[in-house]
Parts: C-alpha cells; structure tokens; sequence
C-alpha cells in the first residue's frame, strides 16, 4: 500500500530547502556579475578619462595615418603609405571606423581603448578557467587599473591589439589543455596568427607554446594536431605578405628593407631601460605578489604556472636582449603576472583564521575570520595603488620629458593645426627628427622631412626620406621652414644644434611657438618653448 506525502509524515521541508538555495546561488551570480561590471566600467573609464586632451605621438600619427590612408581619406592617403614596417590588422579595423565616422583624434583612441577593456574580460575569463571565479576578478581588476596597459590602450598603438589576440591565444591554449580536444589548439594557432597581423614581434610568443609543450610530457600531442595548427597559424598570417603582394607599386621589396632596418637598428636605450621603468608602470605590489606565490606556493604548482612562467619570460628575455627597446614592448608579460598576483591572493588563506579576545577581557569572544577576506584585504590595496598611479598618468603634468610609447606630446596638435591654417599649400619643412616630422604630417598636412633620418639605408626607416643636403636645399628654395622641439632636442643633442645652426646661417624668424607652464625651483610659473617653428631664406 502506498501512502500519501500527508499521511506518511513528509512535511515538505525539502522543496524550500532547494528554493533557498536556488535563491543563494542566483545572488551569488548576481553579485559576481555586479562586480564584473565594476571592474569593465573602471577599465572603460580610466582609458576614456580624457583620452583627447593631448594630440598623437609620432606611433600614431604614423597608425592613424595608414588606417586613414586606408580608408582614403583625400588628405592624409597622399602623406601616409599604407605599407610600412607592421603587418595592417589594426590599421584595417580602424580605417572601418574613419569609412563611416570621419578620421578624428579621439575616435582613433576610443578604438583602442574599447580593445583595452576587451582585454580585461579576457583576463578574468583566463582567471576564472585557472584559479576560479573570484581569482578572474582579482586578475581583471589588476588588469583594469594596471598603469602599463591604461597608458599603452589609451593610445593609438598596435601592442594593446596584440595583447589582446595574445591573451585570447592563452585562453585557448588552456582550454586546450584542460579538454585535450585539438579543436582549442586550432583556436590557439589561429589566435597566434592574428597576434602576428597585430604586430609582427609577437611571433616570439610561439616560442613559449613550443618551450611550454617541450616541457610538459604529461600533455600529449598528436605530430598531426601539431602539424594542422601550423597549417592554420600561417594561413591567418598570410594575410600580410599576400596583400602585399597584391597592392603591387614595390611593396615587397619595402617590406625586405623594413626587414633590414630593424635587424640593423642601433640601440636606443640602455640595459637597465626595462628594469628600471616597466616594474613601476605594472604595479610592484602586483609583481611582488605574483613572486611571493611562485615560491610559497611551489609545491602546488603545476601546468598552467608554468604556462603563465613561459608567456613572461620569453618577451622580457628577448625585448632585453633585443638591442631597439619601447615602453610597450613587455605589455604581453602583463595578463599573466595579473593571473599569478591573483592566484597568491587566492590559494594563501587556506583556512579560516581565528581572533581570541585574552581571556581575562571582559568580552572574551572568538571572532571568525572568512579564508576569503586576507586575500580580498590583498586585492584592495594593489587595486588602489594602481589607481592612483594610473589617474595621475591619466592628466599628468605637463612635461617636456617624454618616453616613446608613454603617452601624447603636448603642443604638436596645435603647432600642426597652425601649420595647416597659415603655411602655403607646397611648402616644405625640416625638423629634428621623424618623430616631431610624422606628428606635423599628420596635422599639418605638410611635407616634413627629418634632419636625424640616416642616408645609409641600414640605419634608416625605409618610410623617410633623409635630408642628403640641408644647406642646397634651403638656398635652392625646396626649404622653407625649420622645426625645432624639446623632446627631440633632449634625444640628440648634435642634430639640436645642428638644424639651430642653420636656423642663425639663414636669418631664421619665429613665425609660431608652443610652450608649455612649468615651474622653477623657486616656485614661479614660467611658460617654456618646447615646439618653435622658424622660416627660412637663402
């Protein structure tokens, strides 16, 4: 005989029970899907923080000007070739925008930085797949404040694109290795193949995979998976060589100079550059924790420490023994070193800590301690450190020091704009070197030549032309107007001088300057020349 739930006593506790818990789980992802959002919003807002308030660097006034050249704007397509030294993913997306909206400063910017916040989301998906959900959020929020990746995303820059295909190849090559399934590693290839049309310098990143594989005999690999991601990998990245070849006008024989350019490219800075201004630009705090867990946690490492050890040390060994260094070169290094802070701050509390009171206190009382909240306590006090780093390079002072790839160069906007208001149609400038003459292009959509630029083809970016003889050139009339800037002044003190003394030979006038306020040692403001435009006569 069967019984009915009533008459067998059943009292139906089971099913609120389960509506509870449904209820705790539903919070539960809406409070991680709350704090998600937090964290892509802080992203979004320190990347769009006055994001126009400085005009564009010499990097990307030369990017812009190609993806413009792209999309055939009628101006800047005749200054700007579209092939230079960097494969054109970037370039190609941007030039979809300027099609529709028009090339501006701040639209080039706002690209970049929503890639940026892409990247971020990234993170905490790797995080999530590595370490678990509250890890992703401590990654992406490191990520989100990182000084390094808000100044490089805040900029029209190729890194921050290829540190996006890169951390999107990482997260494949987890799942890889979490599934087994060839499918991820396919994805994986791909990713490196776009990572490539990024920037081509991320090819290296290659090498990790194959040092990381190498050194995993517990992960096994069919020779024909291995075989068909390289199929798919060159497939994708042959995309650059084949538009190359298919835009004719010598563009392979410029891609083979670009080539023999940067193999001979002398050293811009010396060995001590990296460790001396990245570790700042990525946290200490983040980096100190990312060290801290390596070690304490070494008996619980495995596979993805590793992986994460790999994709670090494979860019800072090279980028260091590279001879040409930039700010942004390390950026790939950062996802991973965010992930290893995060998993420190995660897997360090192992059990919940205990506070006593003495026992003669008159509230002698034993307090628990959540295992989550030393990590958390953790996590605040890095994110804060890298949000006030990254706000105050956010609007920082104004500075006629300037690091390339750091950010925007203060008056080269409007000396450009003046240019493009007030110069004839034709006439023909020379500055210092082809940083300040790329920014002019740009703006004042004048032809601008470097004094700096090498007539040895070695030594020179095929892209500018040299100045083979400044003296015929002004007394013929071809030049007219001289440029000097601080910041190419504080890179090269000969050429400085040299174009300053033909500036006095040929009865140089300052037709226009830009100066910036700063202030003396004693306190006083005082404004300082930093761009100075003269016109020149034979």
């Amino acid at each position: 005989m069967s019984l009915s739930r009533e008459s067998s006593g059943y009292s139906g506790s089971v099913t609120p029970n389960r509506s509870l818990g449904r209820f705790v789980v539903a919070h539960q992802r809406a409070l991680r899907l709350l704090a998600l959002t937090a964290v892509l919003l802080l992203a979004a807002g320190l990347r769009g923080a006055y994001l126009d308030a400085l005009g564009y660097n010499s990097d990307e006034a030369v990017y812009a000007g190609q993806a413009a050249a792209i999309a055939k704007d009628p101006v800047l397509s005749e200054i700007f070739p579209v092939f230079r030294a960097h494969p054109l993913l970037f370039q190609f997306t941007l030039s979809l925008f300027y099609s529709v909206f028009g090339t501006s400063d701040l639209l080039g910017r706002a690209v970049s930085a929503a890639v940026g916040v892409a990247t971020v989301f990234l993170v905490y998906c790797l995080g999530v797949s590595l370490y678990g959900r509250r890890a992703g959020l401590y990654a992406a929020l490191f990520m989100a404040l990182m000084p390094y990746h808000v100044i490089v995303t805040r900029q029209v820059l190729l890194d921050g694109p290829m540190v996006f295909c890169s951390t999107l190849s990482l997260l494949f090559m987890v799942r890889f290795v979490q599934t087994r399934r060839a499918e991820w590693l396919y994805a994986a290839a791909a990713g490196m193949g776009l990572m490539f049309l990024a920037k081509e310098t991320s090819i290296l990143m290659v090498g990790a995979v194959y040092a990381f594989l190498a050194l995993s005999p517990k992960i096994t690999v069919r020779i024909i998976d291995i075989f068909l991601s390289m199929v798919v990998m060159v497939a994708v990245m042959a995309a650059f060589p084949l538009s190359v070849s298919l835009a004719g006008g010598g563009g392979g024989g410029k891609t083979q100079q670009y080539l023999v350019w940067q193999l001979f490219r002398r050293p811009n800075h010396t060995w001590d550059f990296y460790p001396t201004v990245v570790p700042p630009a990525i946290g200490v705090l983040v980096i100190a924790a990312a060290l801290l867990g390596l070690w304490l946690l070494r008996r619980q490492s495995g596979w993805p420490e590793k992986l994460l050890g790999l994709w670090i040390l494979v860019p800072v060994v090279f980028f260091e023994l590279w001879p040409t260094k930039g700010f942004q070169y390390l950026l790939p290094a950062a996802p991973p070193l965010v992930l290893l802070a995060a998993r420190t701050l995660v897997r360090l509390p192992e059990r919940d800590l205990r506070l006593r009171w003495p026992r003669h206190s008159l509230y002698f009382r034993v307090w628990r301690v959540p295992q989550f909240l030393p990590g958390l306590l953790g996590a605040l006090l890095i994110a804060s450190s890298l949000f006030v780093a990254s706000w105050a390079r956010v609007h920082p002072a104004p500075s006629a020091d300037f690091i390339a790839g750091s950010g925007g160069i203060p008056g080269g906007r409007e000396a450009g704009v003046w240019i493009d208001a007030n110069i004839p149609q034709g006439a023909t400038f020379v500055a210092i070197g082809p940083s300040m003459a790329n920014i002019l292009k740009f703006y004042g959509h004048r032809r601008t030549l470097g004094l700096s630029v090498s007539p040895n083809p070695l030594h020179r970016n095929p892209s500018y032309e040299p100045v083979y003889n400044l003296d015929y050139q002004i007394r013929s009339g071809e030049v007219q107007y001289l440029v000097w800037d601080s910041f190419s002044a504080g890179r090269s003190d000969f050429f400085s001088a040299t174009l300053l003394r033909y500036v006095n030979k040929y009865y140089g006038q300052v037709v226009h300057m830009q100066t910036i306020s700063v202030t003396t040692p004693d306190g006083a403001a005082v404004e300082k020349p930093i761009i100075i435009v003269y016109e020149v006569r034979p």
